[in-house]
């Protein structure tokens, strides 16, 4: 209804905007550099790059999901005379937060901050878990407006069972927001294979639905053209990383490339700029610079952008680092742990 009070997520202390840090990036980013990665935190850095006029295409959110446990990365490592591999701890990130009304104020500071460096026609997709997704589907509405909520994506895995009496979890949740409902959104078409049963029926060709004149479906006939399956939908049937997988790295909450391929792809094209606040063990930034995307990645922990540069080094990558400097020891470290995943 016209006129209407728009609906909003409350808290004691809320607070969607903040006085800017004054951050700056030393040296700045080049918008046409394959990979970049920032040193810092993240709201810090995301504030200086409102200073660069060529926006992002897409924005992907990996932040940390409210568990209140620290996270560590395991290091694995090869005896070179007896084989045998030990495991060690290293640093990943701090996911104690003092309330789920300070976890809130942390994401709606840097949800604002992208949504600033969006072009038009880009969109934020952020990843979060059904213990926050309905408080954090509320928070977006206000910050980006509901009109612009383009899709819910639920990311279903398997994974070695809890013990709980409950139902096993085993799903995600993507929020993906656009920047402008006005402007075409930046979307390409994918597609999942046909069913089995429907090859079976209709072969491999497309299918073409007859209509009468009532507009209802009087019959399908099937072309000779080859079908591309049936479009994507929002349950993404996607594997966890394998504790054996080549592309493992140790890092806590690691997300599988494929998924964020699929996203890529969908959300981008060749030359789009692509930007994750949270880059952890680089995943994003690994599938984007080899898709063709200029990617910028942030993150606090140095340990975890050495573990992305290495990581992009194997692949053949040049990688150019900055830092996030903000105006003074008191602004460097707001509300937020130490970092997050990709």
């Amino acid at each position: 209804m016209v006129g209407a009070p728009k609906i909003t997520l409350q808290w004691p202390g809320k607070a969607l905007s903040r006085a800017p840090t004054g951050g700056r990036l030393t040296p700045a980013v080049c918008p046409d550099a394959p990979v970049t990665l920032i040193e810092g935190d993240n709201l810090v850095a995301l504030e200086a790059l409102q200073q660069d006029a060529a926006g992002f295409t897409l924005a992907y959110l990996d932040p940390p999901f409210f568990t209140g446990r620290s996270h560590h990365r395991v290091i694995r490592q090869r005896d070179p005379e007896s084989g045998q591999i030990s495991r060690s701890l290293g640093r990943g990130f701090d996911d104690h937060w003092e309330s789920l009304e300070h976890y809130l104020s942390a994401l709606a500071a840097r949800i604002s901050a992208v949504h600033a460096l969006l072009t038009p026609q880009g969109c934020l997709v952020l990843h979060v878990d059904p213990k926050t997704s309905h408080y954090v589907k509320v928070l977006c509405d206000e910050l980006f407006g509901p009109e612009c909520f383009a899709s819910e994506i639920v990311w279903r895995y398997r994974r070695w069972p809890s013990k709980q009496r409950n139902f096993q979890r085993v799903h995600d949740v993507l929020l993906r927001y656009v920047k402008d409902p006005k402007a075409e959104p930046r979307f390409q078409q994918l597609y999942e294979p046909l069913a089995p049963s429907t090859r079976a029926t209709w072969g491999e060709g497309q299918q073409r639905a007859v209509v009468g004149a009532d507009g209802r479906r009087v019959r399908s006939s099937t072309l000779e053209q080859p079908s591309r399956g049936v479009p994507l939908g929002d349950v993404w049937e996607i594997g966890i990383v394998a504790p054996v997988a080549k592309e493992r790295t140790g890092y806590p909450t690691q997300k599988p490339e494929a998924l964020l391929t699929r996203l890529i792809e969908a959300c981008t094209l060749p030359g789009d700029r692509v930007l994750d606040p949270y880059a952890g063990s680089g995943t994003t930034l690994a599938v984007a610079a080899r898709m063709g995307r200029p990617v910028v990645g942030i993150d606090e922990n140095r340990e975890a952008l050495e573990l992305c540069a290495a990581r992009l080094r194997r692949q053949g990558l040049g990688v150019r680092r900055s830092r996030a400097v903000p105006r003074s020891l008191r602004q460097a470290r707001p509300t937020s742990p130490a970092r997050l995943t990709g």
